[in-house]
């Protein structure tokens, strides 16, 4: 029998870039991470497990090609020298050194104001007007901790806010954590759709268990493919590729609703996709900005 291996990278770096680099480890890789606090020595140092079992040499690759390409961006982003002083080393581990690394990485926590994410293993109890989703990430993304989640959350909440019953389509739907929390704002319908069979069924098996499968459809189906339109649109995604699929946002996108767009860096990748949507007749409502991160919500004309 196949021994369960667990590949663990180290990354040496200055430490203005821990936080950073953390986020994208556990907003965009799912990975458990773990660093030393601010002002200790060896600050700096990053260790993250990359949570797929048995990783082929095409997904380590992958997984550290995604890694380098983020590190460069940061390096044009924040204006930090990279390239030079930031050391990657990886290893695979197996089982018995992973058993307690990652899920203790990943706790009850509140992604945003009163409302709490809570892992599968952990018994939580909701305090005061507190909201709670219990999610498993397996391999998909969306465990909540990334700023791009928070935003996103945050915009869907006053989206909501303004109607109940609102339909909703969640485009790169991850671990469904955004289609969920739409509907727990009071959304009538979601349709979550990923072209990860990861990740649509790890959003089918967190919506059952927060008892909003007849609410929530989840598929693997196109956005090109989706029928009618929704009053709320939300992709936390990439820059380049809400780009891509901007027309097909747009058609989806019922007239007067909103678009919830994040997964872009602030500065000009925020400023170009804003650009982009005000040319094509929306308005931004509000935008909001991390350290590194942006989200933007924009709303579409009536006809």
């Amino acid at each position: 029998m196949e021994k369960k291996c667990w590949l663990k990278i180290t990354v040496d770096t200055d430490p203005l870039l821990v936080e950073p680099l953390s986020d994208f480890f556990v907003g965009v890789l799912n990975a458990g991470v773990e660093t030393g606090a601010v002002g200790e020595a060896g600050y700096g140092v990053i260790t993250a497990w990359y949570p797929v079992e048995n990783p082929s040499p095409n997904e380590r690759e992958e997984a550290l090609a995604r890694l380098n390409e983020h590190i460069a961006a940061l390096n044009d982003a924040l204006g930090v020298s990279t390239t030079s002083g930031t050391k990657v080393v990886w290893e695979m581990v197996e089982e018995q050194d992973w058993g307690a690394g990652w899920k203790k990485y990943f706790t009850p926590f509140e992604v945003i104001s009163n409302l709490v994410i809570v892992p599968g293993w952990e018994e939580y109890a909701p305090q005061g007007e507190e909201k709670i989703l219990v999610m498993d990430p397996g391999m998909a993304f969306g465990t909540g901790h990334h700023d791009t989640t928070g935003f996103s959350l945050e915009f869907l909440r006053k989206s909501l806010a303004k109607k109940a019953g609102q339909s909703v389509l969640d485009v790169g739907c991850g671990t469904g954590i955004l289609g969920m929390g739409a509907l727990l704002f009071g959304a009538g319908r979601v349709m979550a759709i990923d072209n990860d069979p990861d990740a649509v069924a790890a959003a089918k098996e967190n919506a059952a268990k927060n008892g909003m499968a007849a609410q929530m459809e989840v598929a693997a189906t196109p956005l090109a493919e989706i029928n009618g339109e929704y009053d709320i649109v939300v992709a936390n995604i990439i820059h380049d590729v809400l780009l891509a699929l901007a027309d097909d946002l747009m058609a989806r996108l019922a007239p007067g609703g909103s678009l919830i767009l994040s997964g872009v860096l602030k500065g000009a990748q925020t400023e170009s996709l804003g650009n982009f949507f005000m040319g094509k007749g929306f308005v931004i409502k509000e935008s909001r900005q991390g350290e590194e991160w942006a989200a933007l919500w924009l709303q579409k004309g009536e006809k």
